[in-house]
């Protein structure tokens, strides 16, 4: 009997013991689990613009923590190592370490004291594709004073959302092209990006990134549409959406081209800020 995932938009209907298109939930026995649950495949403390986060406790140092699976399949992507990584029989494509959600929170304690860490952040890979570790993590966290970041690619479902948003104080969130057919291509669905934003916005701390890749979503209309739309946004929920255009070096399965020209960074993020008020150029 099969048995659906409602953790996002692709609502994976699975058979017992097959696992979702994220490689991280599973129907067992009718269930849907959370497989990678405190399956660590990354643990290290960076800098908060590294996330990145230009607009949220600047010089900051935060517990940044990633598991395995993405629900995406972006070309690009630059850590596919672990997001693409998955459970083969008993056995797993990359090696983890269980970290509890009470011991990643004391741990993140610990380097508060030591090295004035401010708290957890959920990266690397997609968090909530492990939704519930994140949560649970989170509330831990939280009620030990300190904050949470989430990175991720938007397209968790409106149910899923509802269940962190009271724990997250700041995200970045990937907004990988503004075209439905581009987001098609990686295995996503813009509007599902487009309302995840929305949401967040009026509740937290948000940031957005577009990573820019030749032949892609490098066409100035494209920005145009997209700085237009973050506007209206920040006028709805009346808070300023920071934008981080970003430069692609070849990665996985996009080594065929170059890096984007730096000048072409440049010129699409001069072309949001004739719409946004905080725009940054990153990897240049």
């Amino acid at each position: 009997m099969k048995t659906v995932c409602r953790a996002c938009m692709h609502q994976c209907s699975l058979k017992p013991e097959q696992r979702g298109i994220c490689k991280a939930r599973k129907n067992e026995g009718g269930k849907i689990i959370c497989e990678n649950y405190g399956q660590v495949t990354s643990l290290s403390l960076d800098p908060i613009e590294k996330k990145p986060l230009k607009m949220f406790r600047q010089g900051s140092q935060i517990l940044s923590v990633g598991s395995y699976g993405c629900n995406l399949r972006c070309p690009f992507c630059q850590n596919h190592e672990i997001s693409m990584a998955f459970k083969r029989n008993d056995s797993q494509t990359v090696e983890t370490v269980f970290i509890s959600p009470q011991a990643l929170a004391e741990e993140a304690k610990k380097c508060a004291r030591s090295m004035e860490n401010i708290g957890v952040a959920f990266t690397y890979n997609e968090p909530l594709v492990g939704w519930e570790y994140v949560r649970d993590t989170a509330k831990l966290v939280k009620d030990m004073g300190m904050v949470n970041v989430l990175v991720t690619n938007g397209t968790a479902s409106r149910e899923v959302l509802e269940e962190i948003l009271p724990y997250v104080d700041a995200m970045n969130i990937d907004l990988k092209a503004f075209t439905g057919e581009t987001y098609q291509k990686y295995g996503g669905d813009l509007e599902s990006v487009k309302e995840f934003i929305v949401r967040s916005a009026g509740s937290c701390h948000v940031e957005l990134t577009t990573l820019i890749v030749p032949g892609e979503n490098d066409a100035a209309k494209e920005m145009e549409e997209e700085a237009r739309w973050i506007a209206s946004v920040e006028e709805s929920v009346g808070r300023k959406l920071p934008l981080h255009v970003t430069r692609f070096f070849p990665r996985y399965h996009m080594r065929d081209r170059e890096a984007t020209e730096v000048q072409r960074v440049y010129e699409l993020a001069k072309k949001a800020r004739e719409y946004l008020s905080y725009v940054f150029v990153g990897n240049c």
